[in-house]
């Protein structure tokens, strides 16, 4: 059977996922990471009124001459507060932020005067418009300021914020099911037996869909037996938009995953050209969507940040694109790849000289779950591809993709 190159599924998946509709009224701090469902659109100017940028004195520019102009201190004006019309020949003590006072157009900073009683001496005059803040100089009243579909980011909360806004128009969460499957699984907090591992792969993509701002259901730990593998399967199909599992689909003769898909659905992707994640495969349980991932720790959490990942958010409505990386130098040699594009964690390094470059991981081992803590991301060879030092290659941090 083929592989499937990464990119050409990537397509695939796109073109077979179910969006979202449905959406909801969620207060601004608890937005963060949610999809917009609507244009967000201001209703006011940001700053409101024109204002100062820094502590100082408004004044006329058309009062000042060409030396030190000495004026009238008439008023003294704090943020939060309106001064009266300034009249030619004077000036008004303004602070940061304070709205300018009619007929003032410029700021001149406090560094640039000298306070006389209640007059000031200008030493440095100050051009049309210096130091002032123009209103909607930060939003304009009415301007769309994000699109439906953005993934909020703490900075946008702040900007929503701004414009008054206390609550946003969502897409609600993806309830997702999650199952592992594997007779030797036992979840932490339990006693090993003899050839039986901790669960970890729960908890890591728990986690990666929490940070996702999915609604995780825990399907529990499937036990290697067809029917049941059918039975959970089926239940989960009704009442989730999306089904996660981790093992199972690959050709042994305890892995039951695939097999129940089939005959309760259809798969539409199986075995990719990557490595890791040879096993991944995709289709659907009833009609809901189903993501089969590798068993081995370091496939499975791979696979998720590169293909299922980006297809919950298209799910969405959001950005589906797939990570994309830099290009830096590779700072070890390896021997030409095979048909399978390979992703190795990898971490940055400095040479002599302070120029940045990437060096694997010591023990690629899709197994090494331990390797996806100490690395800072994934170094993509392509097919067939040696590495020589220096040889430039793309570089995928985990900042990029856990963002």
């Amino acid at each position: 059977m083929l592989l499937t190159p990464i990119d050409k599924a990537f397509q695939a998946l796109l073109g077979s996922l179910t969006s979202i509709d449905e959406c909801e009224s969620t207060l601004l701090v608890e937005c963060t990471g949610r999809v917009l469902a609507k244009d967000l659109k201001s209703t006011v100017n940001v700053p409101p009124l024109t204002n100062s940028a820094m502590d100082g004195y408004a004044v006329r520019t058309t009062d000042l001459t060409d030396e030190q102009t000495i004026l009238k201190v008439t008023q003294r004006i704090a943020a939060g507060e309106i001064g009266s019309p300034l009249v030619a020949g004077a000036a008004a003590r303004i602070f940061t932020g304070a709205p300018i006072p009619e007929g003032a157009d410029a700021v001149v900073a406090q560094e640039n005067c000298e306070a006389e009683n209640d007059s000031v001496k200008v030493l440095l005059n100050p051009a049309r418009g210096e130091n002032l803040r123009e209103a909607g100089e930060d939003v304009k009243a009415g301007a769309i300021l994000l699109t439906a579909g953005h993934r909020l980011l703490p900075q946008d909360i702040g900007l929503a914020a701004s414009t008054g806004a206390t609550e946003l128009s969502v897409k609600r969460k993806l309830r997702v099911g999650l199952m592992t499957t594997g007779d030797e699984l036992v979840s932490p907090g339990n006693e090993l037996k003899p050839g039986q591992i901790y669960n970890s792969n729960y908890y890591s993509l728990a986690a990666l869909l929490n940070e996702a701002d999915c609604r995780v259901e825990e399907l529990g730990v499937v036990v290697d037996d067809y029917e049941t593998t059918c039975k959970i399967l089926n239940d989960a199909a009704a009442k989730v938009d999306c089904i996660i599992s981790t093992g199972g689909v690959s050709v042994g003769e305890e892995d039951h995953v695939k097999a129940a898909v089939e005959a309760n659905g259809h798969l539409d992707l199986w075995k990719l050209a990557i490595k890791p994640g040879k096993p991944f495969a995709s289709g659907k349980v009833a009609n809901t969507q189903f993501f089969g991932l590798p068993g081995n720790p370091v496939s499975a959490f791979v696979t998720f940040l590169l293909l299922v990942k980006p297809c919950l958010l298209a799910m969405l409505g959001s950005d589906s694109s797939q990570p994309k990386g830099f290009q830096i130098p590779a700072y070890f040699k390896a021997d030409k790849s095979g048909e399978r594009q390979e992703y190795i964690r990898a971490n940055l390094h400095s040479d002599n000289n302070g120029r940045l470059g990437i060096k694997p991981f010591d023990n690629q081992s899709s197994g090494v779950g331990a390797s996806l803590s100490c690395a800072q991301g994934l170094a993509i060879i392509p097919p067939y591809t040696s590495v020589a030092h220096g040889d430039i290659l793309e570089f995928i941090p985990f900042s990029e993709l856990l963002g």
